[in-house]
């Protein structure tokens, strides 16, 4: 059976066909014969009490600059669609969180991934907060007293991340002794009006790198190291990290069986999550990035188990 299916995500044009998550799953369910449609977050809208996108039927190809073609837009009732995948990429912004709105109203009739209320409840840098046992030692502040004093107590290093964060923007070590010491948290805090999250330094990102770990209906469904480059703090592949083969330690294969079932719950479906060392640091769920990493490194194609599983929930609908 084809499905209809909508992705509400950014334009196309900036898709890079080799490396972009989105295009690999779309190139899989075009493959099946389904029928994929585009839309702006922007473009959502509720007419006459109808939730409606204007939204473009696409086709797409793996040559980059030839990689897709949009027909004329239409309005369509969200209701038409068997499946809407939010895939538009952080920051997380209120247009993000308009949308969502629009997309919780036909949650109940349509496959929606992720959920929309959750994508909202969800921050990517606080929901890891749910799961005390498993994170480092952290502190959500905006005043710079407390931020001082969290960095005296982990010893005199931590890193400072803004809350709307993605892709390693905006992200600060923080050392005592550093004169920077005072503008960095000013700047990371708006003059200490705004809260950053701030985790104990973890010593493993130098050597072992970060692991993206993604997480397909609560199962770890492949991961990858993420190395950052020599004299910088961050692992992410936007700031040049090297990714690297990964296997899943015993105590991530159990952090994955421990958060599985609340991402299921939440109807986060599609995750993921990101480890330094023993400890969960983000929960990626707006529009998670890897699965052409971990393609290449382990001669995999997760894109079909997505695909699989997008069809058997629309089986369920």
């Amino acid at each position: 059976m084809s499905l209809k299916i909508l992705y509400v995500m950014d334009p196309m044009e900036r898709i890079q066909v080799d490396a972009d998550s989105t295009f690999v799953i779309q190139v899989e369910a075009q493959s099946r014969g389904h029928h994929q449609y585009h839309a702006h977050p922007r473009d959502l809208a509720v007419v006459d009490g109808v939730p409606r996108a204007k939204a473009s039927r696409v086709t797409v190809a793996p040559t980059q600059g030839e990689h897709f073609e949009l027909e004329a837009p239409e309005w369509l009732s969200l209701t038409d669609f068997d499946a809407v995948l939010m895939r538009k990429d952080p920051p997380f912004n209120m247009h993000y969180v308009y949308a969502t709105y629009i997309l919780e109203l036909v949650q109940d009739d349509v496959f929606v991934l992720n959920r929309p209320d959750s994508l909202r409840g969800c921050n990517e840098k606080l929901y890891s907060l749910q799961f005390p046992e498993w994170i480092p030692k952290t502190v959500v502040a905006a005043h710079a007293d407390a931020i001082q004093a969290f960095c005296e107590q982990v010893g005199g290093m931590a890193v400072i991340k803004p809350l709307d964060g993605a892709g390693g923007e905006g992200i600060f070590l923080l050392q005592a002794g550093d004169p920077n010491w005072n503008a960095i948290v000013e700047q990371a805090t708006a003059h200490g009006t705004t809260p950053v999250v701030v985790q104990e330094y973890l010593p493993a990102i130098v050597e072992d790198g970060d692991k993206r770990i993604i997480l397909l209906n609560g199962e770890p469904l492949g991961s990858i190291r993420r190395i950052p480059p020599q004299g910088e703090l961050r692992g992410n592949i936007h700031v040049g990290g090297r990714c690297e083969v990964s296997v899943l330690t015993p105590r991530e294969e159990e952090m994955c069986e421990a958060l599985g079932p609340a991402f299921r719950d939440a109807g986060l479906w599609f995750v993921g999550i990101d480890v330094i060392g023993d400890y969960l640091t983000e929960i990626n769920v707006t529009s998670p990035t890897g699965i052409q990493e971990i393609n290449a490194l382990d001669g995999v194609q997760l894109e079909k188990q997505v695909i699989d599983f997008i069809e058997a929930q629309c089986k369920n609908c």
